[in-house]
């Protein structure tokens, strides 16, 4: 339990609430109201996202037997709940709550952080994450990964 809360705090808290608020402090940030449907919207994407962070974090403890984090990972492949859908749903829920708070602060700044950000996990998936799950899990994330994608899923008429 305490790898868990370690990654969390460490990882998505980082994230979402620290690197934020250092964006926001050093741009000397002023609060102006946004229009309300950019507010209204924001805030069904900031609990959407903390929705699915949340929900993909207890898979990642309850099944997988592990955590977030490289250095406590899964011990068991996870593909239930959104994995089913999407490989990297925990970072599509991070994306949302960045966007919302793009959107309720009324500020670019953070949006153009969560750009970056989901350009770095694009990255690090490809080169060290997905090479790591196909070691550690081989036929059965090789089999998964040809049937999830890694960030749209795929609409089923």
């Amino acid at each position: 339990m305490k790898e868990w809360i370690k990654a969390i705090v460490i990882l998505p808290f980082n994230v979402t609430v620290v690197i934020p608020g250092l964006i926001l402090y050093f741009s000397k940030y002023k609060f102006f109201m946004p229009n309300i449907f950019c507010f209204i919207f924001g805030l069904i994407l900031l609990f959407a996202g903390l929705y699915l962070a949340a929900w993909t974090m207890l898979l990642f403890h309850k099944i997988g037997k592990g955590t977030p984090a490289p250095w406590a990972a899964p011990k068991h492949l996870v593909i239930q709940g959104p994995y089913r859908f999407v490989r990297n749903p925990m970072i599509l829920g991070v994306l949302a709550i960045l966007t919302a708070e793009s959107l309720i602060l009324n500020t670019i700044n953070i949006f153009y952080w969560a750009v970056l950000f989901f350009l770095i996990n694009c990255i690090y998936f490809k080169i060290f994450e997905e090479k790591q799950l196909e070691r550690n899990f081989a036929g059965e994330y090789l089999e998964y990964k040809k049937r999830v994608p890694m960030w749209f899923p795929k609409i089923r008429f």
